[in-house]
């Protein structure tokens, strides 16, 4: 049986993931492979580490109830597993130049998003069935829906983000052009607002399986409330950014950062996973 303290640290560890990977790759910006690749590599093992200790270890003796929880709760996980790369990527490239100097990279970044979107919706999908095994029908009948809606829209964005703009880009740097052509603005206003859809989908989701976990008694009421209210104030920063001026325009950029709102679902998938292997 693992001991209380390794417990504690592989929660801590898992908790402090998300924090880091966005100070270093919004604070140091891109840098080479050779030696984000190794440290990305050494991360994910650390964090399956973790998940084992944490909890995840049950799927090998529990009961199939706990089993199912513990693996519905590591896919929450495992997008953060995979994004966790991006501290070394740096935020996209802002010119055409910059973006077709790191055109591979950008395209491993959308794709990796793509994968990790699709963790969410098996992690909800799991979670979804053990809540209604618990009684709990209507939220998280509710979350899932808003779950189902956002995967196509996300995946639509992504591949637009990673390909489209990556082939147009190569063009005009290989025209030797930095103006975008007319058509790009429609589009690009087109693709902001399916971001916006999608984005406020994945909190108005995570906020109902938050009320969701505490009815069937998963969560206690201050985490769940907590989650509810920092979902609830993101979903409406999203909204108020598409018709308001600063400081909302900002807020809304910053909580729709793709791998932003996937940090809810992940605490929720470290606090089960936890749950699981008590």
């Amino acid at each position: 049986m693992q001991t209380s303290l390794s417990k504690k640290l592989s929660h801590i560890y898992l908790s402090v993931v998300p924090l880091v990977t966005a100070i270093l790759g919004f604070g140091v910006g891109h840098i080479s492979y050779t030696i984000y690749l190794p440290v990305w590599i050494i991360n994910v093992c650390l964090m399956i580490t973790a998940a084992w200790v944490l909890g995840l270890n049950v799927v090998r003796n529990a009961d199939a109830e706990k089993r199912e929880l513990a693996l519905g709760a590591f896919f929450l996980i495992v997008p953060w597993i995979l994004v966790s790369i991006f501290f070394g990527f740096g935020p996209p490239p802002s010119t055409a130049t910059e973006w077709t100097a790191t055109d591979v990279e950008q395209q491993v970044r959308y794709s990796i998003l793509v994968l990790a979107g699709i963790f969410i919706v098996f992690g909800f999908a799991v979670v979804r069935d053990k809540l209604k095994k618990k009684g709990e029908h209507f939220y998280s009948q509710l979350g899932f829906v808003a779950i189902l809606i956002f995967i196509p829209l996300f995946i639509i964005n992504m591949i637009f983000w990673g390909y489209f703009l990556t082939a147009a880009f190569n063009i005009l740097a290989a025209s030797g052009s930095e103006k975008m052509p007319e058509w790009y603005k429609p589009v690009r206003a087109l693709f902001s607002m399916i971001s916006v859809v999608e984005v406020a989908l994945t909190y108005l989701a995570t906020a109902a399986f938050a009320v969701s976990l505490n009815l069937a008694g998963l969560f206690n009421k201050i985490p769940a409330r907590i989650y509810v209210a920092v979902s609830v104030l993101a979903f409406v920063i999203v909204l108020l950014s598409t018709c308001c001026p600063e400081p909302f325009v900002t807020a809304g950029y910053a909580v729709s950062i793709p791998a932003i709102p996937f940090i809810m679902p992940y605490f929720i998938g470290v606090n089960l996973l936890r749950r699981s292997g008590n």
